[in-house]
């Protein structure tokens, strides 16, 4: 029952507070301004009126005599003439000064959403709009509602983060994609795998610790990364076990699509070196910032298979058919390699290399190869 009447009540004061803030262009709070006046005016006329009557009725019990009676009823309407005189004064000033905004256009109304409810001291999201060019506080008994000016939050952040140095330890979110093929005694040339079909992707996340505690150029840059790495062979042809070896042979119906996937989960190790200069903030102090600038990762990485799986996608007879196989196909069960990356900003061109062959035992040892751009989302 208290969470309703609380939530009534917010209900309540949102309703008045939307009400209130329909208010905020010039114009009508021209005629605020303008109501205001008026019932300044009419609120002292009743109280006057009501001083009188009371005047009258001291006069007909004899308490005080028509003399009397008379310097009162001046006395009160010179008080109630001073108050309407002083507050018209006061509203006429803020209308000269609303005008003046106005003219010099610095009053320009904006929309902005409400940020908080506060209710008790607890704060509840809103997604009301005001219609305001400066902060707004209504409060009604026990409830306030405050929203903000977004734009002045926004330029207040903005001037935050400017002006204060990062962690030295930060963490980026990492994907990478791009071109995947296997290095062939020592050359992609005449690849048995689709140069433009064969894809890779990585995501992962990764910490960023910058080495030396006033110098931002060298970093140390670690994490955990998932590697999806696809082959899709040519001349219609799949990945076929005999024994420990794996071999590509001829599908003999019509190939539409082939593809054998591995999936690692690895480590990455980059010695990072980031050109992002120090800049002195407003206060003196050195701020430090990373990925704004050129970058260079330099390292490597290792981990396990999770992982292999071939998809066939083949025509028979006028009719399609899919076909999936899971098996590790003789491919080693643990990579390791080195990778480095080029870029500017959070955008950067991304090359890895796996040192160990990709199948344990074949013949003829195959090492893949990936080529893409990557991206750490700082």
């Amino acid at each position: 029952m208290r969470n309703f009447t609380i939530y009534l009540a917010a209900a309540l004061c949102l309703f008045v507070s939307k009400m209130t803030a329909q208010e905020n262009t010039f114009n009508e709070r021209v005629k605020v301004i303008s109501a205001k006046i008026d019932n300044v005016t009419k609120q002292e006329k009743e109280a006057l009126k009501r001083e009188v009557e009371s005047v009258n009725v001291e006069l007909e019990e004899g308490k005080i005599s028509a003399k009397e009676a008379e310097e009162k009823k001046k006395a009160f309407a010179l008080k109630r003439a001073e108050n309407i005189e002083q507050k018209v004064a006061l509203y006429e000033q803020e209308l000269k000064d609303l005008i003046q905004l106005k003219a010099n256009g610095k009053l320009v109304d904006k929309k902005y959403k409400v940020d908080t409810l506060v209710i008790n001291g607890n704060k509840y999201p809103t997604t009301y709009e005001v219609i305001d060019d400066t902060e707004i506080s209504l409060k009604k008994g026990k409830f306030t509602v405050q929203w903000r000016n977004w734009e002045t939050d926004r330029k207040r952040r903005d001037s935050i983060v400017r002006n204060r140095s990062e962690l030295r330890t930060t963490s980026q979110f990492v994907f990478a994609a791009g071109v995947n093929n296997l290095v062939t005694d020592g050359s992609v040339a005449n690849s048995d795998f689709r140069y433009w079909g064969s894809h890779f992707y990585e995501w992962g996340v990764t910490g960023n610790t910058r080495i030396f505690k006033n110098n931002n150029l060298l970093h140390a840059k670690y994490g955990f990364s998932v590697m999806y790495n696809n082959l899709r062979p040519t001349d219609n042809r799949v990945f076929v076990t005999d024994g420990n070896q794996t071999n590509l042979e001829d599908f003999g119906a019509k190939l539409k699509d082939s593809r054998l996937r591995n999936v690692f989960v690895t480590v990455p190790l980059h010695l990072e070196f980031d050109f992002t200069k120090k800049r002195i903030n407003d206060a003196g102090k050195e701020i430090f910032k990373t990925h704004k600038s050129v970058r260079l990762g330099i390292g490597g990485y290792a981990g396990f298979r999770v992982k292999s799986k071939q998809k066939l996608c083949y025509e028979i007879d006028g009719n399609d058919f899919t076909a999936k196989e899971k098996g590790d196909f003789n491919v080693n069960d643990f990579i390791y390699g080195v990778s480095a990356y080029l870029g500017f900003s959070e955008t950067s061109l991304y090359v890895k290399y796996d040192l160990n062959p990709m199948f344990a035992d074949n013949a003829v040892k195959q090492n893949n190869v990936s080529l893409g751009v990557r991206f750490d989302f700082n």
